[in-house]
């Protein structure tokens, strides 16, 4: 058993106490002086693309570039003198991290928190920007969960409150503002929404949709989107309980979580009715993030694109007004190669192969003149044995002008006598060569 199971073994309260409207209401009204409600824009691209009114709520404008800053604060802001004195512990993938940052520097509160080793550079020195002198950075474990276990460590052995990231009650009623906003927003325009989609990674942004919802507009759908590899509340809702994944793929940081709160589950079991749960595939969220950068101008982390990649594929009514959360925009340009590749990949264009020239000459040539397409590019060409390429073995990676060339591709290779093998995402061969 992992030191997180551990910790999440050990004696909860038996049910978190009911959220309610007016608890977020009152929320709202706290964090107001330090957070500025966020923009709900109408986008024409989605709208026109999916026959809905589709309008996006900008959590990526928040100071820390991120919804997360709701909870952190509503959490902090409400500590009594004698926890303030005794310093905060907070574990996460990086959002809740500046929000908890920000809230120690504009409280004045001394903190300790807790990272991955993975998270990337560019949330790492956020953080110490928004916390200045008032927060101590600590790298532990591979991924959440286990920063989580290092940092609730810390608080049990000093005696420092543990900030939760999204169960704990506090936190999930901050998160609800967001929920708030939106209804206001649209309000204001004479709009009512059909649907609201949420990125989910452990769930704090989800309970506090819902219970803000489930009050003020019990109509609307509600659409849960976590990242495909790390589903880990469409695993809870299965399984009637929160489970452990065994294995995630810590690429869509922001929600990559292998065990959902256990209080974020109880308020969103309890709703399961009216919510639907979606998985999304890492490539998708790739490439609606280069689609929100090259059409909105929008920079959005993984997790903040979830939710507008979430449309291509639920259903949707023409002229349904549907809001989409962009919980994030703490991205990392080093990573916008990854991106790419992992974009081109989702959409058919990108395809490795194993490929063994004939040691005859012209073999080279003949594959790029009779083998590959008009349109098709090599990206990548690297020769499997460095200090023997007698056997002409090489990792080819091939650039399609159009998915649809793939099948035309493998029949020239079919036919030519330079042996191809293609390399399928998922395989061990294909995950250990790219």
């Amino acid at each position: 058993m992992t030191d997180h199971e551990k910790l999440e073994n050990k004696a909860q309260p038996a049910e978190i106490s009911a959220i309610r409207a007016a608890d977020i209401q009152l929320a709202q009204a706290r964090i107001s002086t330090v957070i500025a409600p966020t923009p709900l824009q109408f986008c024409p691209r989605l709208s026109e693309a999916t026959g809905a009114q589709v309008y996006l709520k900008r959590e990526d404008l928040q100071d820390v570039r991120s919804y997360k800053i709701r909870g952190a604060y509503n959490n902090i802001v409400q500590l009594d003198e004698q926890q303030r004195a005794a310093g905060i512990v907070a574990a996460s993938a990086g959002n809740h991290a500046q929000g908890v940052a920000y809230a120690c520097n504009a409280l004045g509160i001394k903190g300790r928190i807790y990272v991955p080793e993975s998270t990337p550079k560019q949330k790492l020195s956020r953080i110490l920007v928004h916390g200045k002198e008032w927060v101590e950075l600590k790298l532990a474990g591979a991924n959440f969960d286990e920063a989580s276990a290092a940092a609730h460590e810390d608080a049990e052995r000093t005696g420092a409150t543990m900030v939760e990231p999204f169960d704990a009650r506090d936190t999930i009623i901050g998160q609800g503002t967001v929920a708030a906003e939106i209804l206001s927003q649209l309000s204001a325009t004479g709009k009512h929404p059909d649907a609201v989609v949420v990125p989910v990674g452990g769930g704090g942004l989800l309970a506090g949709v819902l219970s803000y919802l489930h009050d003020m507009s019990p109509r609307t759908a509600v659409i849960g989107a976590e990242p495909l590899t790390a589903a880990s509340m469409q695993a809870a809702l299965e399984n009637n309980g929160p489970v452990t994944l065994k294995d995630i793929d810590p690429f869509v940081d922001g929600a990559a979580v292998k065990r959902v709160g256990n209080f974020t589950y109880q308020v969103v079991d309890k709703q399961r009715s009216r919510l639907h749960m979606m998985a999304i595939s890492e490539g998708a969220v790739c490439t609606e993030m280069l689609d929100l950068y090259q059409n909105e101008g929008i920079v959005a982390e993984p997790a903040g694109a979830l939710s507008v990649a979430a449309l291509k594929t639920m259903p949707i009514a023409p002229g349904q007004v549907i809001v989409c959360i962009i919980s994030g925009g703490n991205n990392d340009v080093l990573r916008y190669n990854e991106i790419v590749e992992r974009s081109l990949v989702h959409q058919g264009l990108k395809h490795y192969f194993l490929v063994n020239f004939p040691q005859e000459p012209g073999q080279l040539r003949h594959f790029l003149n009779e083998v590959l397409g008009p349109d098709d590019d090599i990206t990548r060409f690297e020769y499997l044995k460095r200090n023997n390429r007698d056997t002409g073995a090489a990792l080819v990676g091939v650039q399609l002008g159009r998915a649809s060339d793939l099948e035309a591709l493998l029949e020239r290779m079919a036919v030519s006598k330079i042996y191809c093998q293609q390399l399928r995402p998922g395989t061990p061969e294909y995950d250990f060569l790219t």
